[in-house]
């Protein structure tokens, strides 16, 4: 019967040589949470003997990690600006970058009236940046909106699973909205080109949902879908946050540029680059 460390080692071999980064790590995160226990609560079991059920749950995770399934599906969970969220296939992994985004538009709502103002997060997937919004500002009115019904599925739990009311729609583009116009307006659309496709981590690839990550044009195809159709969906006034491709900056502003605008911005991530488009509109009169 092998003892911990001896698991460790080994299974720390076999996703190194699965071609998998930081395999100790990464063999220490999932054996934990395998037997269920604290990485800090693994350093002191070490000579501690793996019954063969704790080895086949150990074996189970460890094969599924060596074919490249992200770490987040395999646990289920993300902690996400505050929040706990379940995710799953049918739904992207929330980024870090993300919360960038998300701590920037807390920024902007933190300086106004928010009471019954109306927040829609379309292409919401898990509904990670409507959720942990509706949580810092409950007094906002927030819409989740997707054309996945997996996802919803999932947008839903996570909405019970951190205690917020919101709203959900199904459907392509401003088709669920009915006609409704928001105050605030953030989406995580889908921006990856073909070509760039092709070339991202077998990860991304072959686990998240390509319908959530590939768009059309370059890239470019729901930014000039929104901008067309800009005064249906958000009111006069109001606020708009996208995320967008770290090259795509330049295109985005130009795509909305006759808009009645009155300021446009690209905010940056960790690294520099632009990954984020804000957008208000003029007010009336």
């Amino acid at each position: 019967m092998k003892t911990l460390l001896e698991i460790v080692n080994l299974s720390a071999d076999f996703l190194e040589k699965k071609g998998v980064k930081n395999g100790r790590r990464e063999a220490i995160d999932l054996i934990s949470f395998s037997l269920d226990i604290r990485p800090l609560d693994l350093y002191v079991q070490f000579d501690r003997p793996l019954n063969e059920d704790e080895l086949e749950k150990c074996r189970n995770l460890l094969k599924r990690r060596a074919v490249g399934e992200p770490m987040q599906y395999i646990r289920g969970k993300v902690e996400f600006f505050d929040c706990t969220l379940n995710v799953g296939h049918d739904v992207l992994i929330p980024r870090q970058e993300t919360e960038i985004l998300v701590d920037s538009i807390a920024t902007n709502l933190a300086k106004e009236d928010r009471a019954d103002k109306l927040l829609v997060d379309m292409c919401c997937g898990s509904g990670c940046i409507g959720i942990a919004l509706k949580r810092r500002f409950p007094e906002i009115k927030v819409v989740l909106s997707d054309l996945s019904s997996k996802a919803l599925v999932v947008a839903r739990k996570n909405a019970e699973l951190n205690e917020v009311e919101v709203e959900f729609c199904e459907g392509d583009f401003l088709e669920p909205l009915k006609g409704r116009a928001a105050h605030y307006f953030v989406c995580n659309p889908p921006y990856v080109s073909e070509e760039e496709f092709s070339d991202l981590e077998i990860e991304v690839r072959s686990y998240e949902p390509r319908m959530a990550l590939v768009a059309a044009d370059h890239g470019l195809a729901f930014y000039k879908q929104l901008a067309k159709a800009l005064p249906q969906f958000l009111l006069p006034g109001g606020k708009m946050w996208l995320e967008i491709g770290s090259k795509q900056g330049e295109a985005v502003l130009d795509i909305f540029k006759d808009c009645a605008v009155k300021k446009m911005q690209l905010l940056q991530d960790w690294s520099g680059h632009d990954r984020f488009f804000f957008l208000e509109l003029e007010k009336l009169g």
